[in-house]
């Protein structure tokens, strides 16, 4: 459990984020109340979050499914938790029936996963899921998220065909060179546009959740309602310890005649095969590599 200080500083933390929202917004002739807090509390400790709902707040968002079904329960049930992370298929179930709460994932990249939302959503007798489109402003392989060019196709699928999806809006995550997100957030905001004259839908049934704690500012001021903020409110992220995540060992897949040949990770540490993908050059037919 964190000490009282530190959860002091957080909620310290949280109110200068506050500030600065306001500050933005007014700078963009906007009214504060309009932009959604999301506090993101990957890999800190549920008292941390709880110190900030004690403060009055409300919204908080989780990246990774495991740490979230395990989070959640031991907080109050009046959050509204955010989902912001990627979620795969074999994973909506899981979330979905630990976290009842849920009231928004903000990941949809494809048509896929909204019909398994869609399915499990019934399955579970739950009310319909607000669902944001994530899409892909920066061309970044490493990013998820559906192409700019596809975004109206998806949400207009989960608008037509996903009866217990609500589709709220839009998602994207700019650059780690903040100097250049300004363009990312212009495509989701022309984006947008073009959604809601397709779909039909007023500018206000649209959200655009974009900013994080290097950028939210500026996010804001280019018309952003759902910021996510971890870091700058509870510090640094705190990864478990690498040496019980080593990766020990390297299984070969590649074919002999490729330059770059892709190899698979086991993660035996945690007694689970944790599948990490590299490309190595490699001139050999079969290979197997073990590291100490």
């Amino acid at each position: 459990m964190a000490a009282p200080a530190v959860e002091g500083k957080v909620t310290k933390a949280l109110r200068a984020v506050f500030r600065r929202v306001e500050g933005a917004a007014k700078r963009a002739g906007r009214q504060p109340e309009d932009v959604r807090v999301v506090a993101v509390g990957k890999t800190k400790p549920v008292s941390l979050i709880r110190d900030l709902y004690d403060a009055g707040h409300r919204c908080f968002g989780e990246n990774y499914v495991q740490e979230f079904i395990q989070k959640a329960p031991e907080l109050p049930d009046d959050i509204k938790w955010h989902f912001i992370g990627h979620l795969q298929s074999n994973k909506v179930k899981p979330l979905l029936a630990a976290v009842p709460n849920l009231d928004m994932v903000e990941s949809v990249d494809n048509e896929k996963i909204a019909n398994y939302l869609d399915r499990i959503v019934a399955n579970l007798g739950r009310k319909p899921l607000k669902v944001l489109v994530q899409v892909n402003t920066s061309g970044e392989e490493s990013k998820s998220g559906i192409q700019p060019s596809d975004c109206v196709a998806l949400a207009k699928h989960v608008k037509l065909n996903c009866p217990n999806l609500v589709f709220s809006g839009l998602m994207t995550i700019g650059r780690p060179d903040y100097t250049s997100t300004p363009e990312n957030f212009q495509v989701l905001s022309c984006c947008k546009d073009e959604v809601c004259e397709e779909l039909g839908i007023p500018d206000c049934q649209c959200e655009l959740s974009m900013g994080m704690s290097g950028d939210f500012e500026k996010a804001i001021e280019m018309g952003s309602t759902n910021v996510r903020i971890g870091s700058t409110i509870f510090g640094p992220r705190e990864y478990p310890n690498k040496e019980n995540h080593k990766i020990v060992g390297f299984h070969y897949l590649g074919g002999e005649n490729s330059s770059f040949q892709r190899v698979r990770g086991y993660n035996v540490g945690s007694f689970q095969w944790a599948f990490c993908s590299f490309y190595v050059i490699s001139i050999y037919h079969t290979m197997e590599l073990l590291l100490c």
